[in-house]
């Protein structure tokens, strides 16, 4: 027992390896228990806590409670200056590598949570966009720490990062920026996969989130494709999240009809409305126009269901019966007419034979 070894007896050597021992498999003991609270917890709890912090205490890996338990027991010996230095250097490292796979952990734990909720294909979009940005700002900074810790001057490489990073930022401000919107986009959520949104002049259903693009399906079949940025500088119109659809059109009633018949016709456009089962409610009819050779009436109301093709049956449904009414009311639909006025003396000007409105059953003054 008198051999010594950097300046410290086997005795010693001997008691210091018997406390990291002691120290790995105390912590060990301790990672499994706690772990298996956190585990019988989070089965009988709603909350996500217990299963979030039970994950990150699964990322606690062996290699990294030995590296500390040797420099526990290293600090029960008198070990030369440079020494204790590096075995604390290396300690210190391996703790901020456990430091980072736990903060990888939490945002894969965050990104599993998110997809478990998400209620389409947008969660994992979303999830992937973010779930990129922060491990990659875990792993930068948590990289910088080790080496600053190892004795690298990290100033320089800081700023040398900065100014090539303002470079770079220059050469690809273009995908930036489609980045950057993407991140507003998965934030934001002013649409999400699934959706049929209206761009401009363009309009489909949102097939795919990227980091850069946002595709759409068009109606014809064909895959419409925006970048991020341009897409958020367009007004976009989401169909998908209306309650209701707002239907208005317009009646045309020729003149000549009676204003008796005149005056009912609002009142008979309600009861049609207010009797198709689709309609959530009657908002008005009026004579609002006298047009050039109709009488104008605008007529609004709502559909309960935002869906196209149930507008579309219920438009459909009300026009069928207002032609039913006004046939039974007498009431005539107003036709475009036109009049053509001319010279009986101008013989050159005179129309031919199958133009001729005698020829067709109608005043010499008018015609069809």
């Amino acid at each position: 027992m008198r051999y010594v070894f950097l300046g410290n007896t086997l005795q010693e050597w001997g008691v210091a390896l018997a406390v990291a021992l002691g120290a790995a498999v105390l912590m060990y003991v301790t990672k499994c228990f706690v772990l298996r609270r956190l585990e019988a917890i989070a089965r009988r709890t709603q909350t996500r806590v217990d299963d979030w912090f039970a994950r990150i205490l699964r990322s606690t890996y062996v290699v990294f409670m030995v590296v500390l338990a040797l420099y526990l027991g290293s600090l029960l010996l008198d070990l030369p200056k440079k020494y204790g230095v590096g075995l604390w250097r290396i300690a210190v490292t391996a703790m901020m590598l456990q430091g980072a796979l736990w903060g990888d952990a939490a945002v894969r734990s965050w990104r599993a949570r998110l997809r478990a909720n998400a209620d389409s294909t947008a969660g994992a979009t979303s999830a992937a966009i973010i779930d990129f940005v922060l491990r990659l700002l875990v792993w930068v900074v948590f990289t910088l720490m080790i080496l600053d810790n190892l004795g690298f001057n990290i100033t320089t490489l800081v700023a040398s990062l900065g100014i090539g990073g303002i470079a770079v930022a220059l050469a690809v401000q273009n995908i930036l920026g489609d980045l950057l919107a993407s991140l507003s986009i998965v934030l934001d959520k002013p649409f999400v996969v699934g959706d049929f949104i209206i761009v401009g002049e363009n309009l489909g259903t949102v097939e795919y989130i990227g980091l850069k693009t946002t595709r759409l399906r068009g109606l014809g079949g064909d895959q419409i494709i925006f970048s991020n940025g341009d897409i958020l500088k367009s007004r976009i119109g989401n169909q998908t999240r209306m309650e209701t659809r707002r239907a208005a059109f317009v009646i045309r009633v020729r003149y000549g009809t009676d204003p008796d018949k005149l005056a009912a016709i609002p009142d008979l456009v309600k009861e049609i409305v207010l009797a198709n089962e689709r309609t959530a409610n009657f908002e008005r009819a009026h004579l609002f126009q006298l047009g050039e050779w109709s009488l104008n009436y605008e007529v609004v109301y709502w559909i309960k269901s935002p869906d196209y093709f149930v507008f579309m049956d219920t438009q459909q449904a009300i026009y069928l019966a207002l032609i039913r009414a006004f046939q039974e009311r007498d009431i005539d639909f107003a036709i475009p007419m036109r009049m053509i006025v001319r010279d009986p003396d101008d013989k050159e000007g005179e129309l031919p034979p199958f133009d001729r409105p005698q020829q067709r059953g109608l005043p010499p003054a008018q015609t069809h």
